[in-house]
């Protein structure tokens, strides 16, 4: 039993001092909680506890290399937010000239709406009219004639 009190107080004595000498080494802006002289005596005067609180209360944790702060600046002053904002302009520009091409194409096919063939324009195979009107007389092409679904006099 006396070995076993006697390993006790040597580890509490070690921890005390482990603590004392970090507590006075440690960068001030990194202390938590307390200032220094208030941790120093908490250490001291309160045996297992007080050096316990410090390791896990008063040490700050390690702060960012200066190059890798996080940032407190507003988005538009974030040179990386700009860099996809411009990303995204440029995408849009593309996009749009793209779009301007094919309608050009269409409008150079005849088919400036998407739609195959407008009434009065002239389709691919010369016939006028709408879809579906290959093949038809081109002189006939009013729909009182007799073409209309439903007749039965055609």
């Amino acid at each position: 039993m006396p070995r076993l009190l006697f390993g006790l107080g040597l580890i509490v004595i070690i921890l005390t001092v482990y603590a004392l000498v970090d507590c006075a080494l440690f960068d001030r802006s990194r202390i938590r909680g307390l200032p220094r002289w208030v941790w120093i005596f908490v250490i001291i005067l309160v045996p297992v506890i007080g050096p316990l609180l410090w390791l896990f209360v008063g040490r700050g944790r390690k702060r960012a290399p200066v190059g890798r702060m996080p940032r407190t600046s507003a988005p538009d002053d974030d040179p990386e937010f700009l860099r996809g904002l411009d990303r995204e302009k440029k995408e849009r520009e593309r996009i749009r000239r793209l779009e301007d091409e094919f309608a050009k194409l269409d409008d150079a096919d005849g088919k400036s709406d998407g739609k195959p063939g407008k009434p009065g324009k002239p389709g691919p195979s010369g016939a006028t009219g709408s879809a579906g009107t290959t093949g038809v007389d081109p002189k006939k092409s009013d729909p009182g004639e007799g073409d209309l679904p439903g007749r039965r006099d055609a």
